[in-house]
């Protein structure tokens, strides 16, 4: 799973907002489109863009289909942004200490 493009489809406010919804209980574009107000067809576009990146996932029943979050993309994430966060912490810190690549004196 590719962490910049589920990063990207959660970056809309919109479709934030249904993941968010997705990770309470499984919803249908219709009941989606009631709880935010926005129109099914809205929705469903979201909702593509959403499963293109595999964050989310549809079961039938009936006529109807009900998302859910993708367990895998959501441990996806979350090991990514360990991983952020181990590196963050075992950043040096010390602003007397300069680690860039180039320094003034090394000018030849």
């Amino acid at each position: 799973m590719d962490i910049s493009v589920m990063l990207k489809a959660l970056g809309e406010k919109t479709r934030l907002s249904i993941f968010q919804q997705l990770l309470l209980r499984k919803h249908c574009v219709r009941s989606l489109s009631k709880k935010l107000g926005i129109t099914e067809s809205a929705i469903s576009q979201h909702m593509k863009v959403l499963k293109e990146a595999g964050l989310v996932y549809g079961e039938r029943y009936g006529y109807h289909i009900h998302y859910l979050p993708k367990q895998e993309a959501l441990d996806e994430l979350s090991k990514a942004f360990e991983q952020m966060k181990a590196q963050s912490l075992a950043l040096c810190r010390d602003s007397q200490i300069c680690q860039c690549e180039f320094r003034e004196g090394d000018k030849k």
